[in-house]
């Protein structure tokens, strides 16, 4: 019989307001982590157990109040790690005998010291910089104490793993190795011939399979350059590159054969990850033939190691005039973003203020407090033995790298302007032709890079200024091109090169990009990851759920098609025989019970976040979502119901999409009857839009712009508003496309809605 709809039991919502979650590694948020060992000499197990390279110490961790039974500890780290040290660098896995036990989806939690960082905020602000151009880790900091004895103040770094993975290439059990040195530095990415054994040295492997792998992507990249991009993210090392080099992150793989990982994508090719920078900014000084000095550190070269054979790294990815000149517009990009406006000088400080305290009462810290304020603009010290040299100040190093980068003839070329990029229509329907322009003086070349899978292979074909490709008249200036819209949401975005500097718009590309919404006639329309009261199925369990929604008027057999959790294994799960309706939802409970009557998958969907995919009897994919974080009894879904984007609203199981979460606090209007913030239509916008701000009486108020990353990048007003309404105008043009968030304070209390900025 086919499954027209899920048998259900319809409770009454409890409906939870929680705001922003606090992530464990917000970086707002000093986590404090106690851990308890029965072995009073644990500190002499625990050096055992490094110098011999095995297992851990299993002891008891309070994290924030919770107690976590069983983890697993061991010291990590190379130099950061000596025996004579009180606060050493600790690995803690909580599900090292406990199954899935973990915190806010982190199983493993990886805790540096601050060995050679005076400033304690090189580590963290490293990886805030790296996210804003690839996949790296968050970061923040702890209090870590063990039976009763306080250690000091640590960095905390996600670790990177199967979550990792999930969360950044939708797929978790791909090949993933970890470049590291466990002999003599010999190069980083050499051939050495098929024999696996040879390579035990340089690369860990961390997923079950991925040595035949990594020996096709090596002799792929050293014998058969010309089928690199088959086997390699080109574009994703380019930045990594770029971001070693600007930052003069010498103990990484530009400079040493360690601290990076490689993960297979759904397309089969190895990414590059960052890893280990707690020695950015020039905290790392051995090159070359010897320890750099500042002046070096400053003037480091931008092309290290491209004619080194030792380091196809570098030197056979590099190894073409537009590789390098893609190479020069993703490091510029970081410069003007990021150091040339002085941005990184004054997030220095802020992360500094939020640990201000903390440094001062660490008993065991490496520096004194007065070098760690120092060291953001200077040099001091030499630290805990055996380093020797000064470690240099952050604004030290940046201010003359950025003046010696900028005269460089590389960086003096001027790139083709990239603007008005358009898309039309603006939501497509599957196999409706999508027109893309541009506006570009003097390229010689255009191209488009599209793809239409998330976390997929950017393709790039041509685009066109002969009048004949939506591009006004010949030779114009507009460029065009069409594609053919799939079934899922076609990401896109453009490149430009006029034989000296290249172009990308959006800047941070392929990183980032533009969208084009495709509405298929079969969607996932809402899932629920947290169900802890809503809604329960036919035998009374609060599991997860998945909904569909046909957009056409006539039934849709589903009998054999698939939904999954994982991109590498799109046929997870089966369709029985499955019909639905025109104009009908569907409902699949993700509780992995196939047991049970009706609809159930063979998975569950993480409420820490990860992928659903829908694919059809032929695994071709039909609907993609990639997910964060959820809120319990609070769903993610499309609105406008069955179209639109992916947004936070309340529960309509079976239903039409209606009630949108656009505040992440209830209207004060609703709770204080005081105030209320709401954002004027256009939403999406690209150039501007406007706020309103209805106050019941008189009130000083701050009305600012955040981004996700929590910064601060515009105050639009400070200052007493009368009772009554009031209008603000927020011009974005500078702004980069995504989601920001703006917030109204007034006395105390706090109001925050999202806005979304599409050019």
């Amino acid at each position: 019989m086919k499954h027209i709809k899920s048998l259900l039991i319809i409770l009454p919502f409890l409906f939870c307001y929680s705001g922003f979650s606090q992530n464990f590694y917000d970086i707002n948020t000093i986590n404090t982590i106690e851990i308890e060992f029965a072995e009073s000499n644990w500190n002499d197990l625990l050096d055992s157990l490094y110098i011999v390279g095995e297992d851990r110490l299993t002891g008891t961790a309070t994290i924030n109040g919770l107690v976590f039974d069983s983890v697993g500890v061991r010291y990590k780290g190379n130099s950061s790690y000596q025996p004579g040290l009180i606060k050493k660098p600790l690995n803690i896995k909580l599900d090292h005998v406990i199954a899935d036990q973990k915190i806010d989806g982190y199983g493993t939690l990886k805790l540096s010291n601050g060995f050679k960082d005076p400033s304690m905020i090189r580590e963290t602000m490293s990886y805030e910089i790296a996210r804003m151009f690839m996949p790296a880790s968050l970061a923040n900091y702890a209090k870590v104490s063990i039976n009763g004895t306080y250690l000091g103040l640590y960095t905390s770094v996600q670790d990177v793993d199967g979550y990792f993975m999930q969360t950044h290439l939708h797929c978790d059990d791909n090949t993933r190795i970890k470049g590291e040195m466990n002999g003599p530095a010999n190069g980083v990415w050499i051939w050495q011939g098929a024999d696996s054994t040879v390579y035990f040295n340089q690369y860990q492997l961390e997923s079950e399979n991925g040595w035949m792998n990594l020996i096709h992507f090596l002799d792929t990249l050293n014998n058969y350059n010309n089928q690199l991009g088959s086997v390699l993210n080109i574009d994703r090392l380019i930045w990594m590159l770029a971001f070693d080099n600007l930052l003069v992150s010498l103990d990484a793989p530009i400079n040493m054969p360690q601290n990076y990982y490689l993960f297979e994508d759904r397309d089969g090719r190895l990414n590059p990850i960052v890893w280990d920078l707690n020695e950015t900014f020039g905290g790392f000084v051995n090159a070359g033939s010897g320890p750099l000095n500042p002046y070096q550190l400053q003037h480091f070269d931008p092309f290290y190691r491209l004619n080194d054979t030792d380091y196809p790294i570098v030197s056979k990815v590099l190894n073409s005039d537009l590789r390098q000149r893609i190479y020069i517009a993703h490091m510029k990009t970081m410069m003007e973003t990021l150091f040339e406006n002085g941005w990184y000088e004054e997030r220095a400080l802020e992360i500094q203020q939020l640990i201000d305290e903390e440094v001062q009462n660490d008993p065991h810290k490496f520096y004194t407090y007065e070098e760690f304020l120092e060291n953001v603009y200077n040099g001091v010290g030499g630290g805990p033995p055996p380093q020797g040299m000064p470690i240099i100040g952050l604004v030290e190093l940046m201010e003359t790298r950025l003046d010696y980068l900028s005269v460089l003839t590389q960086f003096q070329q001027e790139a083709p302007p990239i603007i008005n990029v358009n898309h039309d229509p603006e939501t497509a329907f599957a196999g409706e032709v999508v027109w893309i322009t541009t506006s570009i003086s003097g390229a010689v070349t255009v191209e488009l890079g599209f793809r239409d899978q998330p976390a997929g292979k950017f393709n790039r074909i041509d685009m066109f200024d002969d009048g004949m490709h939506n591009d006004g008249t010949a030779g114009d200036g507009t460029w065009g091109v069409s594609l053919i819209a799939g079934t899922t949401d076609m990401d896109y975005y453009i490149f430009a090169d006029n034989g000296g500097a290249v172009a990308f718009s959006p800047a941070k590309a392929e990183y980032a990009f533009y969208s084009v919404p495709v509405t298929g006639e079969v969607v996932i329309n809402e899932f629920m990851a947290d169900n802890e009261t809503t809604m329960a199925d036919q035998d009374g369990e609060f599991d997860d759920w998945i909904e569909l929604y046909n957009n056409s008027t006539e039934p849709i057999d589903l009998t054999g098609w698939y939904l999954s959790d994982n991109a590498a294994n799109p046929d997870k799960w089966t369709f029985p025989d499955t019909l639905i309706e025109g104009g009908d939802y569907l409902v699949v409970w993700a509780d992995e019970d196939g047991s049970q009557e009706g609809l159930h998958t063979n998975f569950k969907i993480s409420a820490e976040g990860e992928v659903i995919l829908l694919s059809d009897a032929a695994i071709n994919l039909i609907d993609e979502v990639s997910f964060g974080e959820q809120k319990s009894d609070t769903t993610t879904g499309r609105f406008p119901n069955g179209t639109g984007n992916f947004m936070e609203m309340l529960p309509t199981f079976g239903a039409e999409n209606m009630d949108v979460l656009n505040t992440l606090n209830p209207p004060f209007a609703q709770r204080e009857n005081r105030m209320t913030l709401f954002q004027n239509y256009p939403n999406p916008f690209s150039d501007q839009t406007t706020f309103s701000v209805w106050l019941s009486e008189p009130e000083i108020v701050s009305l600012e712009i955040y981004d996700l990353s929590g910064r601060k990048r515009e105050t639009l007003y400070h200052g007493k508003l009368s009772s009554g309404d009031h209008e603000f105008l927020f011009e974005a043009g500078s702004y980069e496309a995504g989601i920001y968030l703006t917030r109204l304070t007034a006395n105390g209390s706090t109001q925050i809605i999202k806005i979304v900025v599409g050019k």
